[in-house]
């Protein structure tokens, strides 16, 4: 068996899969695909937009709302070009160091999601158990402080699976079998010894989105413990109503992760299109019902959007 190693001067190349056993029916596939992409990048750039011009949203909760939407649509973007290139054009190749650099952005992207999921828990936590001091706690500089954290996290655990996938050696077969580049797919196709690849892999998992799940769901447990000693039925009602977006949020996070998850562990006799159509649909998923979920469910951006609406009435 030929075995290549990266250090050769020339670069090795991966060929990306679209949706197996459906080769033909892949361009009609393609179509709701591009359309879930078209309503992820209108839907967040919206959100971003609004929290940005309109005065009216500048506070901490849709700061990180913000943060939720600029990871969707970075996350979206990640895999764009090579899901639409292999559904539309048949091209599959990329190159070895392309690879890794979707792989590196699109775990950083994931894990960032996860992560900003806990910093808008702890917000609605500050938020019904401690109001008094909720602007004093959450301020505009520790908000930033927060984000950047979030990201260097995400940067430091990501950066020695990157750089532990650069020493891999890689055999004949080269193909992956995802329409992008995904940590667990590549490191299965190398020759040499990926068991240090496979425990960092793990270690920054359960560092970030297994830390992030537990401590999300420690907050909600004292969130329902606080809105439970609200004395007035119509307190309780209006508590629980702020934490609706958000629970829809991490609910259309983690369900479809852990789905893939249990998959890729239990489905092995499933059609190989299911692994596919599940990871294509964890990635999607998210981005698309965020900014729907908040737009239904948040009064204020409701009100914004009405408001511009009627601005785009009036001006023609």
């Amino acid at each position: 068996m030929l075995e290549l190693n990266n250090t050769n001067e020339q670069p090795l190349t991966f060929l990306l899969t679209g949706i197996p056993g459906l080769e033909a029916a892949q361009v009609w596939i393609s179509i709701p695909i591009c359309l879930l992409y078209v309503t992820a990048l209108s839907g967040n750039s919206m959100i971003l937009f609004m929290v940005i011009h309109e005065q009216s949203l500048h506070e901490t909760m849709y700061y990180f709302l913000s943060m939720l939407s600029a990871t969707d649509l970075s996350l979206s973007l990640c895999t764009l070009a090579t899901t639409l290139g292999v559904f539309w054009f048949e091209a599959r190749k990329i190159n070895l160091n392309a690879c890794i650099t979707q792989m590196f952005f699109l775990h950083v992207f994931t894990f960032m999601e996860s992560g900003v999921l806990l910093a808008m828990a702890f917000d609605r936590f500050v938020a019904i158990c401690d109001p008094l001091r909720y602007t004093t706690i959450l301020t505009n500089a520790r908000i930033a402080q927060i984000g950047v954290s979030i990201l260097i996290r995400n940067v430091a655990v990501m950066l020695p699976v990157v750089l532990f996938v650069k020493r891999l050696s890689f055999c004949n077969s080269m193909v992956l079998s995802h329409s992008y580049c995904y940590h667990v797919d590549l490191i299965q196709l190398s020759c040499t010894d990926n068991r240090i690849n496979s425990i960092l892999g793990l270690f920054a998992l359960f560092s970030t989105t297994g830390f992030d799940c537990p401590c999300i769901l420690l907050s909600y447990v004292l969130i329902i413990q606080s809105v439970l000693n609200i004395a007035s039925s119509e307190g309780r009602q209006k508590a629980f109503n702020t934490c609706i977006s958000h629970i829809s949020a991490v609910a259309i996070f983690y369900i479809p992760l852990i789905s893939l998850s249990l998959v890729h562990r239990y489905g092995h006799s499933a059609p190989p299109f299911v692994h596919t159509i599940m990871a294509n649909v964890f990635l999607l998923i998210p981005p698309v019902l965020n900014p729907i979920i908040y737009s239904v469910k948040t009064k204020q951006i409701r009100k914004v959007i009405v408001k511009i609406v009627i601005q785009k009435q009036l001006q023609i």
